[in-house]
């Protein structure tokens, strides 16, 4: 006999010559109950694969996973898109583009000339005439997302909340110019969509806020703070609660509309109350056109002796 006849073939990856003795269930012939006893064994829910239980997963002992996968799901696809550097923008969903402001205050004028005595519409103008003063910044942040979705030699990803307004804005005008756009929505308790302007494969969907921080954060190298509520007070505190502590490293915090922020915070009043320092009021700016936001942002790199972008613009 030759040595080959000796040695046995290697087995196959997948198949088998005889299958093995759970590859098929207990016959009902040997007992009658058994089909439905199994079927009852696979569809109970404990006998469901950990990775497809959802119930499972959505409970208070496993949010240590959820919050793992919430984190890696996002990674994963940023850096499959080469998303490794960004500018985060933030500012109010609330105000839209100057077309639909104006539509929404005409409309409160129809209403009132009907009911001109009805106080609650008289509010909701004098409202809609401040959105509608304030829809300008919808047409800043739209050029800015331009201006940095084509800058030569620039790999630098608008990032967002996802939402409408003035972040709608900003991920319009890099998708006007055809460049990578990103937003991070937040599952909210009442249903939030996406604005249409994001790369798809780009916009994600995330459970917890401190996850979604932390890749607005992770890739930024700007911050640029548009008009807006508690949402964009709360990622702009926090952002230069980080830089403050030095728990990140510095970068440049641009708040758009000087007159809109020096009604919305005293930073000078804090400096003169000793809750922070001065050095702490100069963590931030003022700036009113997309080429003054981008012509600082710059500005502060090259001051700084550092790179805006790995490649050295």
């Amino acid at each position: 006999m030759s040595l080959s006849k000796q040695k046995p073939e290697p087995a196959h990856p997948h198949v088998r010559q005889v299958a093995l003795p759970w590859k098929t269930p207990k016959p009902d012939v040997e007992d009658p109950r058994a089909s439905a006893l199994v079927a009852e064994l696979l569809n109970s829910p404990e006998y469901r694969q950990a990775d497809k239980d959802v119930a499972f997963l959505q409970q208070d002992e496993t949010r240590g996973v959820r919050l793992q996968i919430d984190y890696q799901k996002a990674e994963n696809l940023l850096g499959e898109h080469g998303i490794a550097q960004s500018i985060v923008v933030f500012g109010s969903t609330r105000i839209p583009e100057p077309g639909a402001a104006r539509q929404a205050l005409s409309d409160l004028d129809e209403q009132i000339e009907k009911d001109p005595d009805n106080a609650g519409i008289k509010t909701r103008i004098t409202i809609a005439r401040r959105i509608l003063d304030k829809s300008r910044y919808y047409e800043i942040a739209r050029e800015f997302g331009r201006v940095v979705g084509r800058a030569e030699g620039c790999d630098l990803a608008i990032v967002t909340g996802g939402g409408p307004g003035l972040m709608e804005a900003a991920n319009r005008g890099a998708h006007d110019v055809k460049a990578p756009t990103v937003g991070m929505n937040i599952v909210l308790p009442h249903e939030q969509f996406p604005n249409p302007y994001l790369t798809p494969g780009l916009c994600f969907s995330f459970h917890y806020f401190a996850i979604r921080k932390l890749h607005f954060l992770l890739r930024a190298r700007a911050l640029v703070v548009f008009p807006g509520g508690f949402g964009t007070l709360d990622e702009l505190f926090e952002t230069l609660t980080l830089i403050q502590t030095r728990k990140i490293q510095p970068v440049p915090v641009i708040l758009v509309g000087r007159s809109y922020w020096a009604r919305a915070f005293d930073p000078d009043f804090l400096v003169e109350e000793g809750v922070i320092d001065p050095e702490d009021r100069d963590l931030f700016w003022y700036a009113e056109t997309a080429e003054e936001i981008w012509q600082d942002i710059r500005r502060w790199y090259d001051r700084a002796g550092l790179r805006l972008t790995k490649d050295g613009t």
